[in-house]
């Protein structure tokens, strides 16, 4: 007989996951984010190549307590962040990976539509949160904007999945200092893991969600 009860299917999860996450000397926030990145991939690998910046969970819940926006570059993020619970902060979602204007642009720079809409984002991004689920040169590209043109968001989320780019993009993140940040090593990732991230987040902060989802 399989579970049905969605609560009791969550704390089995995590029950589940506890074990792998021994030894990390993790604090209790991350270990929520770590265990909602392990339970929405499936996949206890995650364990040793999730990293986050000593800062990036306090200056995320700063962030969304005071309504920062999130900023993301695929619409796979932006529907997947608990909206119920991230609208009582009073912020918004942002995703203009299909508008028209960032089309038109990435066709005349020749540059991906992702990293076209966070450099059309631009100043928008200083002060905000960052989730990139997809697209490695959506990531390069906030980076590059945080080095040559001084945009700091609060925290980035940056999590791109993939053989090209990927790697090299979230290696970049982990090496500046500057901004917090919340990723993982090599090629795996995807907009699951941004969204699982980002919703552990929320409900650090409120925990009201009803768990009937799945």
């Amino acid at each position: 007989m399989f579970m049905t009860n969605p609560v009791a299917i969550e704390e089995r999860s995590m029950e589940i996951i506890a074990p792998n996450l021994a030894g990390l000397n993790l604090t209790d926030d991350e270990k929520k984010i770590y265990s909602r990145i392990i339970h929405a991939s499936g996949d206890v690998e995650y364990a040793p190549i999730i990293k986050i910046h000593p800062q990036a969970v306090s200056a995320a819940k700063a962030a969304l307590l005071r309504g920062a926006n999130i900023f993301t570059d695929v619409e796979m993020v932006r529907r997947g962040i608990s909206i119920r619970t991230f609208t009582k902060f009073g912020g918004e979602i942002f995703c203009k990976v299909s508008d028209v204007d960032v089309r038109e642009f990435a066709k005349r720079e020749g540059i991906t539509r992702s990293m076209a809409a966070m450099r059309i984002f631009g100043k928008r991004l200083d002060g905000e949160i960052v989730a990139v689920g997809n697209a490695p040169t959506a990531l390069f590209e906030v980076l590059r904007l945080a080095r040559e043109e001084n945009i700091r968001p609060a925290v980035i989320i940056g999590v791109p999945v993939g053989f090209v780019g990927a790697a090299e993009s979230k290696a970049q993140l982990a090496a500046q200092d500057a901004i917090p940040y919340i990723t993982v090593e090599g090629t795996k990732g995807g907009s699951s893991i941004a969204v699982a991230a980002v919703n552990a987040i929320l409900y650090m902060l409120d925990n009201s969600r009803g768990l009937n989802e799945k």
